[in-house]
């Protein structure tokens, strides 16, 4: 039975059945907005859902035209994307507080994906009067509109599809290192991208690896032909800006909601100075739906699966974090299906890929917002503004929207104080992050990400392979264990070696495994192997003998038999017991290391018995088990997982039983010790 739908499985047939309960409780959890909707508090939340959503709705515009020129798109576009998507989290999403939206990561990879399949010199068109030629950038604008609606609802399809199949745990292989890390090479790629506008210059488009470094160097190279007017508006814009930052920042407490600064820079340059270029036309109204162009598709699958990762990974690790905060759950699967709907649909009318904003959620968080109907006020904004509004920023000089952007980005240069926090806490952790951020800015959001996953879950087969190797020693008069290597007051115990690794034992560290024990224990199992070898050679032949020396005595007695018919019942008794060799001659057979004293050959100064303490190992490999079976210890502390790889490995045989297994390392030293042979079985 699936405890979370209900549903009933059968094993030998092919359908399943769900309990009506269950089947409504499965369908409210897929859409939560039926379930929290109808106990809404609206006496405490509603006022400062409103206020926080008119808040939040005032970022989503100057920020929606914005990101829309890092995706290279119309900036109506970008309010669009800060319209539709808003509306299906609203319904679908889990996060009371996160404001899902336009995003500057996301919207630079969009724009890569739409530069890199629409350049300029497709678009090239040759004058027949005269060997001019000049870009249709009408054609140009039109493809990589489409290009965008098409990654978009491609990311979108990947992020359902692994919302359908539990895959939300796919984020967790992107730690926070990693995170922050790559927002902040991203960053970097989002600032180079916006000098042209600042600046009033027109650089090539480079794409691939060290693209970033091509561009910088090509943007250096124009700055003679700046232009004046755009320049001075950039300047008088980021002093306005700035400056209005550090006051909302300093009056925050002070302050009911904060200075709608961005709102204000836009109002006020809403006019054309020197040939500034400008936004352009903003059409009134909204889009109807369209299918994108699956022709597309095909050219951008790592892109969209790209795409699909990074937004679930920065939305669920803020969700996440303020849930924790405010005490509720956010459930990851929903958060990939509510996603995936939001890209998916978005696509079709014409937005690009979102995802969640940290600014937009601290002023959400800030001025009260507490559920999501905060969001759902903000697309009510962001709708007049589309219907009635628009058309008033269509003289808005783009260096204002370059400007917004470069500012914002403020938080995520913030994060390079993370490299001497890490250096004192923990150097891999700090060699990841400087990694995803040098691999980001070299190869591009899209390839750094991947580079950087693989580098970071290479760190971690490289820990695995370097654990720490201990003797564990006793604490007088207790029953813990602690490395002697690590504290002074603990005492081995004589003629026993208790041996622990700090990682998992498989194939990658296996032979390291064994050669460390040796260099601890001075045992070498290379030797105790072929010393064992020789004793099961002898007493196989010891058992063969025994065997014959019973044939010729049941021969013997079956002869006897024939005179006196009462001798057959003590003739089968011993024709049964005669081959069987006596526990302790067992033992002493099988368990070489408890026992070196059994060879006159044999060095005395081995130890009685080696303890491995495997509470560490949450699995072994087939390597492992070899390992283990090779080393051939007494006694083993291990937990049900390792005991269930042990069974079906067949490490335990007649020989090797589960007597050696202890829930303690004290039990089996006490074991050892009293020279116990009954099995001591294994609790769970």
């Amino acid at each position: 039975i699936d405890n979370k739908t209900g549903c009933i499985y059968s094993s030998s047939l092919n359908y399943f059945r769900c309990s009506g309960p269950r089947a409504k409780s499965c369908f409210l959890s897929s859409v939560p907005l039926l379930f929290w909707l109808p106990r809404y508090p609206f006496k405490e939340n509603v006022f400062g859902d409103l206020v926080s959503g008119i808040s939040v709705g005032i970022m989503h515009l100057p920020q929606g035209m914005a990101y829309a020129l890092l995706a290279a798109v119309p900036p109506v576009f970008g309010l669009y994307s800060s319209f539709y998507p808003i509306l299906i989290y609203f319904i679908f999403g889990t996060s009371k507080h996160i404001s899902v939206g336009t995003y500057a990561v996301m919207s630079v990879m969009i724009g890569s994906v739409t530069e890199r399949l629409a350049p300029d010199s497709e678009f090239i068109v040759w004058t027949n009067n005269s060997n001019e030629s000049f870009i249709d950038t009408a054609a140009q604008i039109n493809k990589r509109i489409a290009i965008a609606a098409a990654v978009t609802f491609l990311s979108g399809i990947f992020q359902l599809l692994l919302g359908l199949v539990q895959f939300g745990f796919v984020v967790t292989y992107l730690s926070e290192p990693l995170v922050r890390g790559y927002t902040t090479g991203a960053a970097i790629h989002v600032m180079v991208s916006q000098l042209k506008y600042m600046f009033g210059i027109n650089p090539q488009r480079y794409n691939g690896p060290l693209s970033l470094i091509y561009t910088v160097l090509d943007v250096c190279s124009l700055l003679g032909g700046t232009n004046i007017g755009t320049l001075v508006v950039s300047i008088v814009t980021i002093v306005c800006l700035v400056s209005a930052k550090e006051v909302n920042s300093l009056l925050a407490r002070k302050l009911p909601v904060p200075i709608p600064v961005e709102l204000i820079t836009v109002s006020d340059f809403t006019h054309t100075l020197y040939e500034v270029e400008v936004v352009g036309e903003i059409p009134s109204g909204l889009q109807p739906p369209v299918l994108p162009d699956f022709s597309l598709m095909g050219t951008m699958v790592g892109d969209a699966f790209a795409l699909a990762v990074v937004g679930y990974g920065i939305a669920i690790s803020l969700g996440r974090t303020f849930a924790l905060k405010y005490g509720y759950k956010v459930d990851s699967n929903q958060e990939l299906i509510a996603l995936g709907l939001c890209n998916s649909v978005g696509g079709m009318f014409q937005c690009f890929a979102i995802s969640c904003s940290m600014s937009r959620t601290m002023v959400q968080i800030s001025t009260g917002g507490k559920t999501q109907i905060a969001g759902a006020l903000s697309a009510v904004v962001m709708l007049v503004i589309l219907l009635w509004i628009g058309s008033l920023f269509e003289e808005l000089p783009k260096a204002v929207l370059a400007v917004i952007i470069n500012v914002n980005l403020q938080g995520m240069f913030k994060q390079f104080s993370d490299v001497s926090g890490l250096w004192r806490t923990n150097k891999v952790d700090m060699l990841v992050w400087l990694m995803t951020f040098i691999l980001t800015v070299l190869l591009n959001p899209d390839v750094g990400l991947a580079a950087s996953i693989a580098f970071s879950i290479l760190t971690v087969i490289f820990r695995t392979q370097l654990p720490k190797y201990s003797l564990l020693g006793q604490v007088p008069g207790t029953d813990i264990y602690r490395p002697v290597e690590d504290y002074n007051q603990v005492v081995q115990i004589p003629g026993l070696v208790i041996f622990r690794s700090s990682a998992t034992l498989y194939f990658a560290n296996a032979e390291m495994y064994a050669d460390h024990l040796y260099e601890k224990s001075g045992v070498d199992i290379t030797k105790l192997l072929v010393h064992k070898k020789k004793l099961e050679a002898k007493r196989l032949r010891k058992e063969k003998k025994e065997q014959k020396k019973a044939k010729k005595e049941a021969k013997k007695r079956a002869v006897e038999m024939s005179v006196n018919s009462q001798v057959t019942a003590v003739h089968c008794f011993v024709q049964l017991e005669a081959p069987e060799l006596s526990d302790k001659e067992e033992k002493l057979a099988v368990a070489i290391v408890a026992e070196p004293e059994l060879d006159p050959c044999c060095d005395s100064g081995l130890p009685k018995a080696i303890i491995l303490d495997l509470s560490p190992v949450n699995f072994l490999d087939t390597v492992g088990l070899k390992t283990l079976r090779d080393v051939s210890v007494l006694n083993l502390l291990s937990n049900s997982c390792v005991i269930e790889n042990l069974e079906k490995g067949g490490f335990f045989n007649d020989k090797v039983t589960k007597a050696v297994l202890f829930s303690t390392v004290h039990d089996a030293v006490l074991h050892c010790q009293q020279g116990d042979t009954k099995e001591v079985r294994h609790h769970t």
